[in-house]
């Protein structure tokens, strides 16, 4: 039996771009603090030669993962989809490699919306689904949309309870 479900068409908040921007950029300072201190203790305490080849390796590594994390929010903001009926949440996102989750409502047995102080700031919540063997999260909704979705996917994962 073949079944024909539509691309998700609603996306998340532009905002989100803001918030995973901060978000890299926090720990990229706190990375570098670490990578900072530590080529301080081998100048300190003349550990062995190469202890410090191994920091200059890790310095040279994570310059290019500093800008790639500011740069990707872009781009997965543009890939994040979703959309929920009264069959499937479904979720399209993916950088490198597409993902495409369908999740049966039958499945659905939690839904909270989370926020924390970032998202906060930028009034946003994330959606967060729980099934038997995982979690699943659609990222930085408005909090009206955030709140609606949440009740819609706990109306519609309970209908389907009734149903059985």
């Amino acid at each position: 039996m073949l079944v024909n479900i539509k691309e998700p068409q609603n996306r998340i908040s532009s905002r989100a771009i803001r918030v995973w921007i901060i978000s890299e950029v926090i720990q990229n300072i706190i990375g570098f603090a670490v990578l900072g201190v530590l080529f301080y203790l081998n100048d300190l305490f003349s550990w062995k030669e190469w202890i410090g080849w191994v920091l200059i390796i890790l310095l040279f590594v994570s310059i290019p993962a500093a800008i790639w994390s500011i740069i990707s929010p872009f781009i997965k903001y543009k890939s994040w989809r979703y959309d929920v009926d009264e069959e499937y949440v479904q979720m399209k996102s993916g950088i490198w490699q597409e993902k495409h989750l369908l999740i049966p409502m039958t499945k659905v047995q939690s839904v909270e919306t989370v926020q924390g102080p970032i998202m906060r700031k930028y009034g946003l919540y994330s959606v967060t689904m729980g099934t038997m063997g995982s979690s699943h999260t659609i990222p930085a909704l408005p909090e009206g949309e955030a709140v609606s979705l949440r009740n819609q996917i706990a109306k519609y994962a309970k209908i389907k309870e009734e149903d059985e």
